[in-house]
């Protein structure tokens, strides 16, 4: 089975790892009413150098380390017990594009061969170096045929699957951060659009999502301090492609982004409203887990930390 494929399986555990460079957390959920509860959840640190993400190089500096941070961590979050887990890996492991199809419609082995070619054109790796989740979104203005793809090369999806079976773990799905920390913005009340920055020790991923959907999405590896300027680009493509004389959208119609969600570690949610605010001339309101009607069982737990991993878990619920 290939446990980074397309999220078609029910039942999946209502429980999942969130790994990044900076730390790991774990986190278990429960259905209460129409609502979600954080029932049990961990979050903890890993030593600088453990965990090393990137996408085509190897990641794990210490398998036999990070399992043991892993259940450690289980141990002390009460959940030591449990064998099943969803995945959200480190973004930097993962990349992430809106695949388009031009033309007229073509047959199934049509489609998959033209997407085949475009997501190693796209990924700059062959289909057999790949582990790919793929869903289709809604046409574009054109009309389009468009799907999400987010890749992960098998070499490195293979450290940490080792990782699970050392700790006799069953992963059966295994997903970038930013598809969890999205499930929330896809569920949050309003028709406006919104936008999540997913923030890494690498980079970041920024999505932005229009009638629930991804709209744009761009993973962008850059320093430290070059991840304010790559914001304001993609907010100027945002923008322009809302508004520019060549707009796909349409001309003249407005910005209208109403949400938003910044994750992860190296900016801050002040940091990215103000890049909004320059760019865009609005200021989002951010997410809470309030208005997803996610409860947490402690103030100091923070949503943003532990959205990635409770977004995958909550899939388990549909």
């Amino acid at each position: 089975m290939n446990p980074f494929a397309r999220i078609t399986k029910p039942l999946w555990p209502a429980a999942a790892v969130g790994l990044s460079g900076e730390g790991v957390a774990l986190v278990a959920l429960d259905r209460r009413g129409d609502a979600l509860a954080v029932r049990r959840a961990g979050y903890a640190p890993l030593p600088e150098g453990l965990l090393r993400p990137g996408f085509d190089e190897a990641n794990v500096a210490d398998a036999a380390e990070l399992a043991d941070a892993l259940r450690t961590l289980a141990a002390s979050a009460g959940l030591q017990k449990r064998q099943r887990w969803s995945v959200a890996l480190p973004e930097a492991a993962t990349h992430t594009a809106i695949l388009t199809l031009e033309g007229a419609s073509a047959s199934r082995g049509e489609t998959e061969e033209m997407l085949r070619w475009k997501t190693e054109r796209t990924f700059g790796a062959t289909a057999d170096e790949l582990r790919v989740a793929r869903r289709k979104l809604a046409p574009d203005a054109q009309g389009r045929t468009r799907y999400l793809a987010s890749a992960v090369r098998v070499s490195v999806l293979a450290e940490y699957e080792s990782v699970f079976a050392a700790l006799g773990w069953h992963t059966g799905l295994m997903l970038a951060r930013h598809f969890g920390e999205e499930w929330w913005l896809a569920r949050a009340p309003g028709g406006s659009d919104s936008l999540l920055v997913s923030s890494h020790n690498e980079g970041f991923t920024a999505s932005l999502l229009r009638a629930r959907q991804p709209l744009l999405v761009r993973s962008v590896t850059c320093e430290p301090q070059d991840r304010a300027d790559e914001l304001y680009r993609f907010l100027l493509f945002y923008r322009d492609r809302l508004n520019g004389p060549a707009s796909e959208e349409g001309e003249g119609v407005a910005v209208n982004l109403g949400q938003m969600l910044v994750a992860g570690e190296g900016l801050t949610e002040q940091e990215a409203a103000a890049i909004i605010e320059e760019t865009l001339q609005v200021r989002p309101r951010p997410l809470r887990a309030g208005d997803v009607r996610l409860s947490l069982p402690s103030a100091e737990l923070d949503f943003a930390q532990l959205a990635a991993p409770a977004g995958i878990a909550a899939l388990a619920f549909g």
